[in-house]
């Protein structure tokens, strides 16, 4: 796997902790292990896998009714299982922070990536999630600190979408 240095973790890591974030909820993803690894090794951080990305979103609502601050962190793939749980911050108009790996981008190698790739950002806007790509990885986490302050201070539900080029691009063989 290829990509830019993965030195953005170590940023996004301290911006976790800057907006007290205490719980991360997410489904296992290569582009994210660094960060979710140094998450769980930090005690005041609870780390949840989840079986299906969906339950991060009922989770995350969960903890905000209970004045917990979560971040969700997934993969593009799994947006499409997220949607109908999305429905319940938009209406509750609750805040909602997530940071999601693309696939399907250029540098791609599996083409079963390219639909859920192209849908992220119009699934998301549909259900009124402000979308923040980083190209780079400074774009990255100068995007989750906007990020963070618009969830955080105005209750807005954002992605910040991570593009493949900063990840990495994974191959695929039959």
């Amino acid at each position: 796997m290829s990509g830019e240095d993965d030195g953005w973790s170590g940023d996004i890591y301290g911006l976790i902790k800057e907006a007290g974030i205490t719980l991360v909820t997410t489904v296992p993803d290569a582009g994210l292990t660094r960060l979710l690894k140094t998450c769980d090794a930090d005690p005041a951080i609870r780390v949840v896998t989840l079986s299906t990305e969906e339950e991060g979103v009922g989770i995350g609502y969960g903890a905000w009714l209970g004045g917990t601050r979560a971040l969700l962190c997934l993969q593009s793939s799994g947006t499409g299982n997220i949607i109908n749980g999305l429905a319940l911050p938009a209406f509750a108009e609750s805040p909602c922070l997530m940071l999601v790996t693309m696939r399907g981008q250029e540098g791609e190698g599996n083409p079963a990536q390219f639909p859920m790739g192209r849908a992220v950002r119009p699934v998301f806007e549909a259900m009124g999630v402000t979308c923040l790509e980083g190209s780079t990885a400074d774009e990255v986490v100068s995007h989750f600190r906007q990020a963070c302050e618009m969830v955080f201070s105005e209750g807005k539900m954002v992605a910040v979408l991570i593009a493949q080029k900063v990840i990495g691009a994974k191959t695929f063989s039959k």
